[in-house]
């Protein structure tokens, strides 16, 4: 039988009673003769719980040494819910074993907080599970060269998942979460979204990064790089389902791309609430401008997404960009104190309250005038467009984030993605 791995989200391990299922769906997989490596998230609300406590402690102008001892607080509650499944799984008469990122060893930068993985050392597994045993590996976590526990960002458990899996060259990583695949677009926004049988790695990317929160996107992004086949599915079927329809169900992540996915012009709708836009006005219009800016802002470990440069008047141009909300303020600060004087801007100005909506479709590379469609339909409702972001197969807008749900609902019927009643 094959290799498979599973994540499990906090959601899922959310309780004892959960954690029990778990054990119960894993113990299936195994005793059917697969050899089985787990990642679980911390239980739900874990994660924010100790990170509120940190802040509730936090120094007012916080050092490297502080997001140091942020990553080794915030892994304490992976490393609680691995050993409670590996207890739970012992409770099923099933061998098991649990290890922290560091026992692994996943090794990985020292970007606290924001943790790159640059390589898994999978003898300890493979030894485990040649035993017979399953193998619980913490996700969201590793180590660095220093020896210092660090930690992937929020939703790094899916990145940790892919990325054993890519070294241990599973056949499949399962994605188990509170949704029973990847929609349209979220369901609660649009009642008529659809569940997607398949989508394709190119999508699936460019979905996890316009907003939609079924997976990480650096772990599509580590799935595409080595190849990893994915499925999203849900955790909250019967753990006792047959072990085909299960490994059949929820959306398979593929690589192929095939003649139905041709006919879908747009797959999804994906959208993020969780965006601001900042505008350095009357900076000098000369070469190296966009580099001056950005650059001590990427030196910050602030990550940017849709940039403007607006057209040239009097030698001068204004430039606007969007960053996360958690990111806005700290951004806004440096530009407005160091960036802006010496570049000789007259004025920073930013906005917390936008949100980006993006149409996303593999047969948008083949079809004319689907950008046209949507600025039409969004000008019919009234909405105003901000800003324009597009490749190939995807086009984002950002506009004032109290028309989101607006927008989302009117795309979504324009580009006929409502389901059949």
């Amino acid at each position: 039988m094959a290799l498979i791995v599973h994540k499990y989200g906090g959601t899922s391990m959310g309780s004892t009673e959960r954690i029990r299922n778990v054990a119960k769906r894993v113990a299936k997989w195994a005793r059917a003769g697969h050899q089985m490596v787990v990642v679980p998230s911390a239980m739900s609300g874990e994660t924010n719980r100790l990170l509120g406590l940190a802040s509730e402690l936090a120094p007012s102008h916080a050092k490297n040494s502080y997001y140091r001892e942020l990553d080794m607080l915030a892994s304490t509650g992976e490393q609680a819910s691995s050993a409670l499944l590996a207890i739970a799984l012992q409770g099923e008469g099933v061998e098991s074993v649990s290890y922290a990122g560091w026992q692994v060893p996943v090794r990985t930068d020292s970007s606290f907080t924001k943790a790159r993985i640059e390589s898994i050392d999978d003898k300890r597994v493979r030894a485990d599970l040649d035993a017979g045993r399953v193998v619980i590996v913490t996700g969201f976590q590793g180590i660095d060269p220093e020896g210092n526990i660090t930690t992937l960002g929020r939703g790094g458990s899916d990145t940790s998942a892919v990325a054993v899996a890519a070294a241990l060259k599973a056949a499949e990583v399962l994605i188990y979460t509170d949704v029973d695949g990847v929609y349209t677009t979220d369901p609660r926004v649009v009642s008529a979204a659809k569940r997607l049988g398949t989508v394709s790695f190119e999508e699936m990317l460019e979905m996890a990064s316009l907003g939609s929160k079924v997976l990480q996107i650096r772990s599509v992004e580590f799935a595409g790089k080595y190849k990893v086949p994915m499925r999203v599915l849900s955790s909250f079927t019967p753990w006792d389902i047959d072990l085909e329809e299960e490994a059949k169900s929820g959306t398979l992540i593929t690589f192929e791309e095939d003649e139905k996915m041709e006919k879908a012009v747009v797959s999804g709708i994906a959208f993020n609430r969780g965006e601001a836009k900042i505008s350095v006005l009357g900076v000098p219009d000369t070469p190296g401008i966009a580099a001056g800016i950005l650059g001590p802002v990427a030196d910050a470990n602030i990550e940017v997404d849709v940039i403007i440069q607006n057209i040239s008047k009097d030698g001068k141009t204004d430039f606007s960009f969007t960053v996360s909300q958690g990111d806005y303020q700290r951004a806004l600060e440096l530009l407005s104190e160091t960036v802006a004087p010496s570049l000789g801007a007259s004025e920073v100005v930013g906005n917390p309250n936008i949100a980006k909506v993006s149409i996303v479709g593999i047969g948008m590379r083949s079809h004319v005038g689907v950008a046209s469609t949507m600025f039409r339909t969004l000008s019919k409702e009234g909405v105003n467009i901000q800003m324009i972001s597009t490749s190939e197969i995807k086009t984002s807008v950002v506009i004032d984030e109290k028309y989101l749900e607006l927008a989302v609902r009117s795309l979504h019927t324009a580009f006929g993605l409502d389901k059949s009643e």
